[in-house]
């Protein structure tokens, strides 16, 4: 049953994020997470899925805020980076505190970035379900967005051709 779930969720494309926090005094957390959706626009909110056993879950928990960078088309080593959960990750890219929950912010890697306090977290199997309120969202002047599909990356650019009626 779980190589058929796997591979029926490898088939659904999804978009590719980075989600980051910093603890206070303490390293910055972060790792790439395609679990990702708009949960309300009134108020604004979204939910992130993270592994029970993820530091960056501890990190989003303790610090009560986290970032969520949305990657642009030319990032995919980023993503891949993230996953790696090698220990020098935020010694490889450029990123900065975001303004407002201070979060690590992805700035050469990502289109746009939600810094977001958390409102609430459920357990759900093996990962924690948690709530962001959205505080903040900053934009990139960059027109593409990097997508994770059929166990592989693609780009999706605001200037590829109209989709099929």
């Amino acid at each position: 049953m779980d190589s058929d779930f796997r591979d029926m969720m490898s088939s659904f494309p999804t978009g590719v994020s980075v989600v980051t926090a910093q603890e206070r005094g303490m390293s910055p957390c972060g790792m790439t997470c395609s679990a990702l959706c708009s949960l309300s626009v009134n108020p604004p909110s979204l939910l992130i899925c993270l592994r029970t056993e993820s530091p960056t879950l501890r990190a989003v928990v303790d610090s009560g805020a986290f970032a969520v960078n949305l990657l642009h088309g030319e990032a995919e080593w980023v993503a891949a980076l993230f996953a790696s959960g090698a220990p020098d990750r935020f010694d490889r890219v450029t990123w900065r505190p975001s303004r407002h929950t201070r979060s690590p912010a992805l700035v050469d890697a990502a289109h746009a970035i939600a810094e977001c306090t958390v409102d609430r977290a459920h357990p759900a199997g093996d990962h924690v379900i948690v709530v962001g309120a959205v505080r903040s969202v900053e934009r990139f002047r960059r027109e593409s967005a990097l997508l994770y599909g059929f166990r592989r990356y693609n780009e999706w650019s605001q200037t590829a051709p109209a989709a099929r009626r």
